[in-house]
């Protein structure tokens, strides 16, 4: 018979403070907080892995609570000003963090311990968080034979992006394996929310910030205004497919070709990713808008926090030849990553004012996110819902779902890392990517690559 119960992980002399929130934090909690209640917990980001052959519960909940002390964004809150204008941080010198546990009869099999694991992923992750009354973190243990054998964890976006979970994911490992929180704390400078919103408060974290916009500014004013001509009849009630193609093949060229141009392998997908949509969009340069989080900007690697900025990348003659296209995106790329770091209600505002004066201001439709390698060895986030590569090794092409219709939106291309192959999950308009397309697409993006690879071959 399985049973319930939940445990209260005490914390205590933990670092402790109040101030502005980061420009990442109020971005996140404006987007959740102008959606529906039922939409909210989209925005969380979660990690769930057996483990095998399982670890003593004592251990996993000093680990966990070690966690708390390494990273202060684990115990903020976060509450409107009096004066609703503003976004304040509260980090907690101490509390408890609750950890639902799921107990199993003794001799569960591996079906039945998966079976409950996603159970509980599912219960924890489908639950959106107040962030003002409490921490942004939800833990959950399934527990068979005495041994935790299966972990969840999820956090608030408001708390962490990709790159911060992979980090936390690291550390969890490395407590749970029995590693010196001290040590670990003593082996990287890591940037506090409080030490970051200070920064940005400072004089030269208000520079960079009317840097940044008046660089993203200039981008908007100077791309195209549409790459995509309009759908003749387009269904506003039609759902957006989701396409993920899995290439193994992908999963060495991509580093093969970046070490041949010496490049990062972003940049080579970013090329590919811009060489398509000029293709498709029958015209010779594309316009990316590219998901930054911390591993792209330098003095936030090792931070847990939240950036929530966007790169806006514009590719001239990005169907030229592709060798030369990832070297030019590269150095873009660059540009536009140490240019995604501001005040997004800031820019927004500005954004607001020029669409209202009808300045025609560049299509930012078309969104571009690197997900792979953000969750390191050890807990690693479950694979998507689809087939993966085939019997043979081979490419598959996979649609896993439609969602609801998203405003604004032309594509959403996410690439992502599994054991065995590289994946690239697609959500388009099909008033503007039919499924054909899309598919065209995303066979096109490896093509180029494996193309690519093959030139460079001696």
């Amino acid at each position: 018979m399985t049973t319930s119960r939940q445990l209260e992980i005490p914390f205590a002399d933990g670092r402790s403070g109040s101030g502005p929130a980061t420009w990442g934090q109020r971005a996140i909690w404006d987007v959740v907080n102008r959606l529906a209640p039922a939409d909210r917990p989209r925005y969380n980001i979660g990690t769930a892995t057996p483990l095998d052959p399982g670890l003593p519960v004592p251990v996993v909940l000093d680990a966990l609570g070690h966690l708390l002390h390494l990273h202060d964004s684990l115990h903020t809150r976060l509450l409107p000003e009096p004066d609703g204008t503003g976004l304040r941080q509260t980090v907690d010198p101490a509390g408890t963090l609750p950890a639902l546990v799921h107990n199993l009869p003794a001799g569960t099999d591996r079906a039945g311990l998966t079976a409950a694991g996603a159970a509980l992923h599912r219960d924890l992750t489908g639950r959106a968080f107040d962030c003002g009354t409490e921490w942004p973190v939800r833990a959950g243990l399934v527990v068979a034979d005495g041994l935790v054998r299966h972990i969840s964890l999820v956090l608030s976006h408001t708390a962490v992006d990709g790159t911060g979970m992979g980090l936390l994911v690291r550390d969890l490992t490395a407590l749970a394996l029995g590693a010196d929180p001290a040590a670990i704390r003593a082996g990287r400078t890591t940037q506090q929310p409080l030490e970051e919103a200070a920064f940005q408060t400072s004089e030269r974290g208000l520079k960079r910030d009317a840097n940044a916009r008046a660089h993203t500014l200039r981008k908007l004013r100077a791309a195209p205004a549409r790459l995509f001509p309009p759908a003749p009849a387009a269904d506003p009630a039609a759902r957006f497919p989701n396409a993920v193609l899995s290439s193994p093949a992908l999963l060495r060229a991509v580093d093969t070709v970046a070490a041949a141009h010496r490049t990062g392998s972003s940049a080579v997908l970013l090329a590919a990713t811009a060489a398509m949509t000029a293709r498709l969009a029958g015209r010779p340069d594309a316009v990316l808008q590219v998901v930054i989080n911390n591993r792209f900007l330098s003095g936030l690697t090792d931070a847990v926090s939240v950036v929530a900025g966007d790169a806006l990348l514009h590719l001239q003659d990005a169907d030229g030849e592709f060798g030369a296209a990832v070297r030019r995106t590269h150095a873009a790329s660059i540009a536009a990553y140490r240019h995604a770091y501001y005040d997004r209600r800031l820019l927004d505002a500005e954004i607001e004012r020029l669409t209202t004066d009808r300045v025609p201001l560049a299509d930012r439709s078309c969104v571009f996110n690197d997900t792979r390698d953000l969750l390191p060895g050890g807990l690693t986030a479950p694979a998507p819902d689809v087939a993966g590569a085939g019997a043979d090794g081979g490419t598959t092409l996979d649609w896993p779902v439609d969602f609801d219709p998203r405003p604004g939106l032309t594509y959403a291309l996410d690439a992502m890392r599994t054991p065995t192959a590289l994946q690239l999950a697609m959500t388009a308009d099909p008033s503007v990517l039919p499924r054909p397309a899309m598919e065209r697409f995303l066979r096109g993006i490896e093509d180029l690559v494996l193309t690519e690879e093959r030139t460079l071959r001696p």
